[in-house]
């Protein structure tokens, strides 16, 4: 069995997608549907994924959790919701109501877009997590590097909530220089309430030249902070696409584990995530 714990889908012609800008990302710049990604996923051995939102507007999660209703392939939904509204639990209750709602697993915003390094621990933000925490819900954390330390703040403030670093923190890897941003998820793995997807990896590297061995330094550093039963794969597709197709990306996760216990594999692979999510 192979979870992939992160994709999107999405349909330009129902709202836009309006991080996707600027000539290298011109290729997502269509319509993704689950009817394509499906064979693919089979093809792969996958046998069920976690749908994640892509935009922070309510009307996007009702249609996940309707989607996950209708496709078995979905077994489960990180939604979004404003985390600073008062009535936020309220908001997450409703959202379990509706068609689907029992797919709704976790919560995610897009602070890699927030100007404030700290805003994961403004009061207001804390007030909105401990809310997931209340609902049985886990917090995925979509980040930049220099964002990480407020991640560890907020997971050490709120031990019950599990927290899951998306793409592992969007290390460097272009670039090769892999400090700060290892001590930085060293310290947030230090926290046992956390834990992180090998996801969104190929698009950190050069998306023309990149070969495994441009990964292997910052998944070595996830699996010895994480260890493998705190890591799931995730594909991140359709935005892998941008550097190597579904079936590369599962490839290049064997490869990267290939030195693990059958055991520990099988956690990345999908123990982890089907424990996480509660598949």
């Amino acid at each position: 069995m192979i979870v992939d714990a992160h994709h999107h889908v999405w349909d330009l012609s129902v709202r836009d997608q309006d991080w996707i800008s600027g000539p290298e990302l011109r290729p997502l710049r269509r319509n993704f549907t689950l009817a394509e990604l499906a064979p693919q996923a089979r093809a792969a051995g996958v046998d069920r994924t976690v749908l994640v939102q892509t935009v922070t507007v309510p009307e996007e999660t009702p249609e996940f959790l309707a989607l996950a209703e209708a496709h078995e392939l979905v077994g489960a939904v990180v939604g979004w919701t404003d985390l600073t509204r008062p009535d936020v639990a309220d908001e997450l209750a409703r959202l379990r109501e509706l068609t689907g709602g029992r797919y709704l697993k976790g919560i995610r915003h897009q602070v890699q877009g927030e100007s404030d390094p700290q805003w994961l621990f403004r009061s207001d933000v804390r007030r909105g997590l401990a809310a997931v925490a209340d609902a049985g819900l886990v917090y995925d954390l979509v980040v930049l590097p220099h964002q990480l330390p407020a991640c560890a703040e907020a997971a050490a403030w709120l031990p019950g909530l599990t927290f899951v670093l998306d793409h592992l923190g969007k290390p460097p890897i272009a670039s090769g220089e892999p400090e700060p941003w290892a001590t930085a998820v060293r310290t947030l793995a230090a926290l046992p309430n956390t834990v992180a997807k090998l996801s969104g990896l190929v698009t950190e590297a050069d998306h023309a030249s990149w070969a495994v061995g441009d990964l292997r330094p910052y998944t070595d550093v996830a699996l010895e902070a994480f260890g493998p039963h705190r890591l799931m794969f995730g594909s991140d597709w359709p935005v892998c696409t941008l550097a190597a197709g579904y079936g590369e990306v599962l490839i290049v996760a064997g490869e990267l584990t290939a030195e693990l216990s059958e055991p520990e594999r099988a956690a990345v692979l999908s123990g982890t995530a089907t424990r996480v999510y509660r598949l």
